[in-house]
């Protein structure tokens, strides 16, 4: 009998410090996060200092209680899986300095992972790939769309020129007097709402799958101010339903128009917006007048960064012979296409 892979994966490129152990790339034996949203919650976003000085208290506790929980032990793994980037460079030093740590003094295989591949990977944890596919990736800091022919081949379609989905969703929340982080808080509203506000969609060049919401995110700014001006009130529910439905539309036609561009099997939801109900129910519906194309979108506790997803991508590379030296170093501008 062939023995099981079993990889531990890091991963602190924001504000969670997560490890969690993976077995033959597929099956997750643990996934232990430490969110700090209540740290960041007071300052309206995350503050890369103190991200800093959470991951450095809690990486330790975190490792351990995910060997822990899958019942295995550091002679146990076959290697360890880390974020290189992109993210917070004082984040990503913690996780990668402690991978090494644990890789040098126990002789494990290290494998550097970019963390946009491990929310792709995140799908494999539910059901195995099928090429070529593509992947829409929409988190705070990336929306992307990623078109692979095989594993860990990676060629970035369509990505952001300017505010991310995830970071729009937080700047029309902060807007809103919502909470942070805002996105949860406006797809709730948005459910309660009415899109009746008209408000601007970027589709940009005709053959482009490039996305653009600064320009919806202003107007929806503007749309407050201007009624404010007027003595008006905006009902919040129907400015976040309207807000919603311009993002939605765009991500879910572009996604659409590539999948049938590309003749992909599969089409994968990654990244923490993959947790919006709104955009999971818009690609669902849109997706069964494509039953060529299989939709897969993973668990809500799949969305958000996890180290689960870096395991898993890491297992792939593992496989296929790639290893990291101890001069691994942070990287936050790491180029998924190049890695």
């Amino acid at each position: 009998m062939e023995k099981d892979l079993i990889v531990l994966g890091i991963e602190t490129s924001c504000d969670e410090t997560a490890a969690a152990v993976i077995k033959n790339g597929t099956s997750i034996l643990s996934n232990v996060v430490a969110s700090q949203i209540e740290s960041h919650k007071r300052f309206g976003g995350v503050v890369p200092e103190l991200a800093s000085r959470h991951h450095v208290e809690q990486i330790t506790i975190v490792i351990e209680e995910a060997l822990k929980q899958a019942e295995v032990t550091l002679q146990d793994l076959d290697a360890i899986a880390v974020t290189e980037g992109p993210g917070l460079v004082g984040a990503l030093l913690v996780g990668v300095n402690a991978a090494k740590a644990i890789a040098f003094a126990n002789n494990i295989p290290l494998v550097n992972v970019h963390h946009i591949s491990g929310h792709i990977y995140a799908n494999r944890l539910m059901k195995e790939m099928s090429f070529p596919l593509l992947s829409l990736v929409v988190s705070g800091g990336h929306t992307e769309l990623v078109y692979m022919k095989e594993h860990g081949d990676f060629k970035v379609i369509g990505e952001t020129r300017d505010d991310a989905a995830g970071e729009a969703y937080d700047k029309v929340a902060r807007t809103l007097n919502l909470p942070y982080p805002g996105g949860p808080h406006i797809d709730r509203l948005a459910h309660e709402g009415n899109p009746s506000i008209d408000l601007p969609r970027a589709w940009l060049e005709e053959d482009s799958y490039d996305f653009s919401f600064s320009g919806l995110k202003s107007a929806v700014i503007n749309t407050l101010h201007n009624a404010d001006q007027k003595g008006m009130t905006i009902d919040p529910k129907d400015l976040a339903a309207s807000f919603q439905e311009s993002v939605i539309d765009v991500l879910v036609t572009k996604t659409i128009r590539a999948a049938k561009e590309y003749k992909v099997k599969q089409v994968l939801l990654s990244g923490g917006v993959a947790a919006n109900r709104g955009l999971r129910k818009a690609l669902e519906d849109a997706f069964e007048h494509l039953p060529s194309v299989e939709l897969v979108i993973p668990p809500l506790n799949l969305c958000t960064d996890n180290a689960a997803m870096i395991a898993a991508a890491g297992s792939v590379l593992f496989e296929k012979g790639k290893r990291s030296s101890l001069a691994l170093n942070a990287n936050p501008g790491l180029d998924i296409e190049n890695f």
